[in-house]
């Protein structure tokens, strides 16, 4: 396999060769200027290398890292660019842009041409409490929370970077309600966040539940609800 970057050649000749390779089937044009091979199938791949400083993350990186066995039928792929969705090979891709501070936790899968950027397991849970709606559901998400193993330093540096109260509130409460002594420093750090501000627990529920005095959250999903998602997983 390859993918042939853009061409901003003044030879005519090289164009030319490439469109008649598309045009013959041997390649397959991805967008102006970007090639793959015809039978270059790798989804994660083409989604990093079609859109500029970008990674997989999200419900796309919760799967990759096991953290959920819900595939996805969307990619999901995080950028400082806007880019629309596009679907190639049959494959829709979903381009979710950031601000450039909160780009950061960046890991790599593959070699060669088969090689793309994935958010760590500690930036693709922060980014999904930050963003659920790309996340496969709240209830997901929990799941995967409950059953990652997460580095503390790395958690606590993301959630710096993402300065999002709310969001360190919600995973510090589920520290604790899961006793995931490994993070006892990381619960430590989210009660130093700890506002006035009661936030739902569930940002997509109803404004409803009891309010949780220590976390300053909005109960909307029990804590028996909660501990019942993660004991039945399906």
């Amino acid at each position: 396999m390859f993918i042939i970057k853009d061409f901003a050649s003044d030879t005519e000749n090289l164009n030319e060769i490439i469109e008649n390779l598309a045009h013959k089937g041997f390649l397959h044009r991805l967008e102006r200027g970007k090639y793959c091979r015809s039978t270059f199938r790798d989804e994660y791949a083409i989604g990093t290398f079609i859109a500029s400083d970008s990674a997989i993350a999200y419900w796309s990186a919760l799967n990759l890292h096991g953290l959920t066995e819900q595939f996805p039928n969307t990619i999901f792929v995080q950028t400082t660019y806007r880019k629309n969705p596009v679907t190639i090979f049959g494959t829709e891709y979903q381009f979710v842009r950031i601000n450039p501070q909160k780009k950061s936790g960046v890991a790599y899968n593959g070699y060669g041409n088969y090689r793309y950027s994935v958010t760590d397991m500690e930036k693709t849970l922060v980014d999904c409490f930050d963003l659920p709606q790309y996340s496969g559901g709240y209830a997901e998400l929990i799941r995967a929370f409950h059953r990652a193993e997460l580095n503390v330093d790395k958690l606590i540096n993301y959630c710096i970077t993402m300065d999002n109260i709310a969001i360190t509130k919600r995973m510090g409460f589920l520290s604790e309600l899961f006793n995931k002594n490994e993070l006892s420093s990381f619960t430590e750090f989210a009660r130093t966040k700890v506002n006035r501000t009661y936030n739902l627990f569930d940002p997509f529920g109803d404004n409803t539940g009891d309010p949780d005095s220590t976390w300053y959250l909005r109960l909307n999903l029990s804590k028996e609800s909660i501990l019942k998602i993660v004991e039945n997983r399906y």
